[in-house]
């Protein structure tokens, strides 16, 4: 004699189609009106179809178990998809990678100044095309304006989305259907594969390019200016250097050739800082104001490198120029909103008082911090560590290097301290270190270290102690 479930295709003790309880029959447990209350009816109607339709699959198959069907089990299931479903995509992480500016974890970290105004911006009206003294329509770019060309010596300044479109817009405005001349060691690929040439193209403007990669000398800018020339360019080579047998032509030298043809004389200077970094025991880099003073007519740069801004593109230099590019249409469509210009206002207002900019930037907080205070928090932090990591695994304190990055100074390193991480079985330890990194990047804050060397590294130079007891609080215990 063959079972009911033999009748019916079933196997024996699998669930059937008709064990599936009713959707009201789950929505009537207990803990339903907690779920209905936080996401609402019917984001949790849907993840209970959802989860009944492939339930009920299972269950057709022969595949589908008696305590998976069971009202309980399905409205646990459901609550755990709808909090994964609820979790931010942008989600705060604990950057061990060395590179300080990481372009991929949002480069720049805002001062508490500026965290401050953009919740203000966020939450109340605020006058940002509104002139408070006359009642009229304003100008947004009248928020930084004044601030920008006080730390720059530039006659005027306007803000676009990010330096990419500040020379965008530069090009565009300028040198529609008509030539730039740049140094061919300039042509640089920033992130994301933009290039300069490329860029241009976009923009209307027709490329000249003049010298070699590793050499380019006045002349060849002098010879190349004709009827259709709009600017002579440099772009700083933020990304890269070239080093050995080489020759480039300076701001002062490409901006007196071009003003004596009646040109413009424009410079990409990409991560553009405000300050000689050399007094904090930083790579020396040209500043925003000395190429404005060895006679660059525009200059522009970004607001979340060097600066440690928000993401923005700055335009600075003569007033006329900048008259033009505000006028062009591309500049309203690439503005700004209300919460770059609130966050970029404090920071430019910390550059006031540069006596104090090492302690209240945070960008520059980071790139200063002693080998030393980073060395003592791996000494706090690698029982910790190793706890987590599990015996399969030796956590040793490492002196390290940390780069700036984002373009910024690339062969630049500074000395940092942080924990390398070796795998102590046999065999090749990639495998390992892959699966440990990966564990570390499911932490409910994200560790992102690198790989290299046979060795997962955490440079802990951007480990405040702020950020210690949440790093060490999601450490208590094994991560395998």
């Amino acid at each position: 004699m063959r079972s009911p479930a033999s009748d019916a295709g079933q196997p024996q003790g699998m669930a059937r189609p008709a064990d599936l309880p009713a959707l009201d029959r789950v929505l009537a447990l207990d803990g339903a009106e907690a779920l209905l209350q936080a996401y609402g009816r019917s984001q949790v109607v849907a993840a209970l179809r959802r989860e009944l339709d492939t339930l009920r699959a299972e269950a057709v198959a022969g595949t589908l178990g008696h305590t998976r069907a069971e009202p309980a089990s399905i409205l646990h299931a459901v609550t755990g998809a709808l909090r994964q479903a609820a979790e931010p995509r942008l989600r705060a992480v604990f950057n061990l990678t060395g590179t300080v500016l990481h372009t991929n974890l949002g480069r720049a970290l805002l001062p508490d100044e500026a965290v401050n105004a953009v919740v203000r911006a966020l939450t109340t009206p605020a006058n940002l095309e509104f002139d408070l003294a006359t009642g009229a329509r304003g100008d947004r770019d009248d928020l930084v304006e004044d601030l920008l060309c006080e730390l720059t010596g530039a006659e005027a300044a306007t803000v676009v989305n990010n330096n990419a479109a500040a020379v965008l817009l530069m090009l565009n405005a300028l040198a529609d259907r008509r030539e730039v001349v740049v140094s061919r060691g300039e042509l640089v690929e920033i992130g994301g594969a933009f290039r300069i040439p490329d860029i241009m193209k976009r923009a209307g403007a027709r490329l000249v390019e003049v010298g070699t990669t590793n050499r380019t000398h006045a002349a060849d800018y002098d010879n190349a200016i004709g009827a259709r020339t709009a600017m002579l360019m440099k772009v700083h080579c933020s990304n890269y250097a070239v080093t050995g047998f080489t020759k480039s032509v300076s701001v002062a030298e490409v901006a007196a050739m071009a003003h004596a043809r009646g040109l413009p004389a424009t410079v990409d200077l990409g991560s553009g800082t405000l300050i000689d970094l050399t007094q904090y025991g930083l790579p020396r880099e040209d500043t925003v104001r000395e190429t404005i003073a060895a006679g660059a007519d525009l200059v522009t740069f970004s607001g979340d490198k060097l600066l440690g801004g928000p993401q923005a593109g700055l335009l600075v230099g003569r007033a006329d120029l900048i008259r033009k590019i505000k006028k062009n249409p591309l500049k309203r469509a690439l503005r700004v909103g209300k919460l770059t210009l609130a966050a970029l206002e404090p920071v430019l207002t910390l550059y006031r008082a540069p006596e104090h900019l090492a302690e209240r930037l945070t960008t520059l907080r980071l790139l200063t911090r002693p080998q030393r205070l980073i060395q003592e928090t791996a000494e706090r932090v690698r029982a910790s560590v190793q706890l987590a990591a599990g015996p399969g695994f030796g956590v040793e304190i490492a002196a390290m290097f940390s780069q700036i990055g984002s373009g910024a100074l690339p062969v630049d390193q500074l000395p940092s301290a942080g924990l390398a991480i070796r795998h102590l079985g046999p065999g090749r330890p990639g495998r390992h270190l892959e699966r440990l990194q990966a564990q570390l990047r499911g932490l409910p804050r994200p560790v992102i270290g690198r790989v290299e060397s046979d060795a997962l590294w955490l440079d802990l130079r951007c480990l405040e102690a702020r950020d210690e007891t949440a790093f060490l609080a999601q450490l208590a215990e094994p991560l395998a």
